[in-house]
Formats: C-alpha cells, structure tokens, sequence
C-alpha cells in the first residue's frame, strides 16, 4: 500500500471512531429532547450527563483529526467539499458549539428557565448537527461535489433525496447508539429502571432506523446509482454485516446482555462507513478523483504518516485509559 492509502485508511479509521463515539454524545441529546418535562426527566438526564460528561470533548478529538488529515494529506477533497458544502459545516459548526455551551451552561445553572433554555439547545443541536454531517455525506457519496472550488450546486449538493437520506440515518443511528450504551451505563449503576427504559428506546429507534434504511435502497437506486451499484455489489458484505449486527444487537437488547449489544451495535454502524468507503473506492469524488490523483506531495503524505503514528503511540493509550477510568462503577457514582 502506498503513504497515501494509508493515510485514507487511518482518516476513514477516525471517522468511523467518531461516528461511534462523537456519534453516540449526540444521540444522547436526542433522547435528553425525549426525557419529558424537568422532574420526570431528570434522571434519565442526569444518567446522559454522567456519560457523557467525562469524554465528551475527548470523542471530538476524532472529528478535529479527520479534517486536519484530509486538509494536509488529500487537500483537492477538502477544498473542494468545504466550498461546495459551506452551508451546511457551518450549521454544524454552529450546532457543535452551541451544544457544548449549552452542555456546560445548564450544568452550572440553577434557575428553571436557565435549565430549560440550556437543555433545549443542547438537545435541538445534537439533533440537527448529526442531520447536517449526515446531509454532507449523501452530497459527497452521491457524487454532487466536483473536484474544485464550488464546483457543486450550493443548495442541491446537500439539499436532495440521498442527502436527506443520509441525514436521517444519522440521527437515528446516533440516537441508536446512545440507547445501547445508556442500558449498559444505567445497569452498571444500578440504575435498572432507566436501563429499561434506555432498552425500549432503542429497541423502538432501531426498528425505526432499519425502516428507513430499507427505504433508503429505493432513494439510493432512483438518486445515486453508482453508490447504490457499489453498495450491492463488492461493498455488498458490509451491508449484510450491518444488517446482521443490527438484528443481533436487537436480540442482545431483548435479553438485556447490554454489554455484548454495545459491540453488536458499534459494529453494525461501523459496517456501514465502512460500506460506503469500499463502494467508492478509489474514486474520492466523483466522476474520477481517486486516491493517486487527490493526495499531495509524497514528502507530505510520509512526514504525515510518521506523525501519525507517534501521535498515535502517545494518544491511543491515554484515550483507553481515560474510557476505562469513567467506565468503572467508582467513577460514575
């Protein structure tokens, strides 16, 4: 393999982890828009805060990582989706920060309609920022961005059925990702009445989200058939251990083995970025940027790949060590 394809593999490795990680912070605002009024909800907000608290700003690393890699090592492909998708990273910039002001506000607040003002906008934004990643990725993966500055149509680029798709998927597999790892959370502290109602929230979302995705192949087939040909055709085993997963984190739900249904499920979600890289590959961007053609000068991409990988040495174990410590019960009471 060459520097530049690694660099793509450790890049998609980082966005898998924040879709998993980042992913499941957000979903847990969807369910915090969910909790019901300020008494009834409290402790399924308080659970969600305790989560999500001690990491959240660590999971972010993820995303920072994966822009400043394509920035450096791919920049045609950053430029040209960065001017053609302008709007919505903005919403998402605006969503990520609005979320975790409101995150650190409402836990330093005491009056009521502080309480309800911080906890709305950190639920409104961790619903529309993952729409808005998600509306970014059916834009690239359905072909509308061009390689070039704005080559793309500003609005139509991200604003069309695969986009809207892409979108939705998002938000419900976020969403379905908090639900499996808050059963577990809630267990953990003996918590077991929220792990129950955690167990039928995402029971019910990964119905939900499996519908729409089935729904998805008749969007995909209609609005971006190169995708939908390389979903269904050497990237079609991903998608069959997606749906496995998904059906297997279902059952593990329904026998309360929260623990197993966490794996299941992350390993489900990753199947599908996974899917969607393999489907395009070597194409970046559509009709025919590929990998050789995208990455930047080879003293680049090798200076990039040893710092990566002493990067990697120092921060992979502390991250480890960091969940490992919040995982555990002592520091979640």
């Amino acid at each position: 393999m060459t520097a530049a394809q690694w660099l793509l593999v450790v890049g998609w490795t980082g966005l898998t982890l924040y879709a998993l990680l980042g992913g499941a912070d957000f979903g847990g605002g969807f369910w915090d828009a969910l909790a019901g009024d300020t008494r009834r909800g409290m402790a399924q907000r308080r659970l969600i805060d305790q989560s999500i608290g001690p990491v959240w700003e660590a999971n972010h690393v993820w995303l920072i990582f994966v822009l400043v890699l394509f920035w450096t090592c791919f920049p045609l492909v950053f430029a040209s989706v960065a001017s053609t998708m302008y709007v919505p990273l903005t919403l998402v910039a605006l969503g990520i920060i609005a979320r975790g002001s409101a995150f650190a506000f409402r836990k330093a607040s005491t009056e009521l309609w502080q309480l309800r003002l911080f906890g709305g906008a950190f639920a409104l934004s961790s619903v529309l920022t993952p729409f808005f990643l998600g509306t970014v990725a059916g834009g690239v993966a359905s072909g509308r961005v061009r390689p070039g500055l704005a080559r793309g149509d500003l609005l139509y680029s991200w604003w069309n059925p695969t986009s809207v798709l892409g979108g939705l998927l998002a938000v419900g597999t976020t969403a379905y990702l908090a639900a499996v790892y808050l059963t577990a959370d809630a267990r953990r502290t003996g918590k077991t009445e929220l792990a129950e109602d955690f167990r039928h929230r995402g029971i019910i979302i990964a119905v939900v989200t499996g519908i729409i995705a089935l729904g998805g192949i008749v969007v995909l087939r209609a609005d971006a058939p190169r995708l939908y040909a390389g979903l269904t055709g050497r990237a079609f085993p991903l998608v069959v251990l997606s749906g496995l997963g998904g059906l297997a984190s279902l059952a593990l739900l329904a026998r309360r083995a929260y623990v197993i249904a966490r794996v299941t499920a992350a390993l489900a979600v990753a199947a599908v970025v996974w899917g969607w890289a393999v489907a395009q590959y070597p194409v970046l961007l559509y009709p025919d940027l590929t990998v050789s053609g995208a990455a930047a000068e080879p003293s680049v991409l090798r200076a990039t790949l040893a710092s990566v990988i002493g990067g990697m040495i120092l921060l992979v174990p502390s991250l480890l060590w960091l969940f490992a410590l919040f995982q555990s019960r002592e520091a979640t009471k």
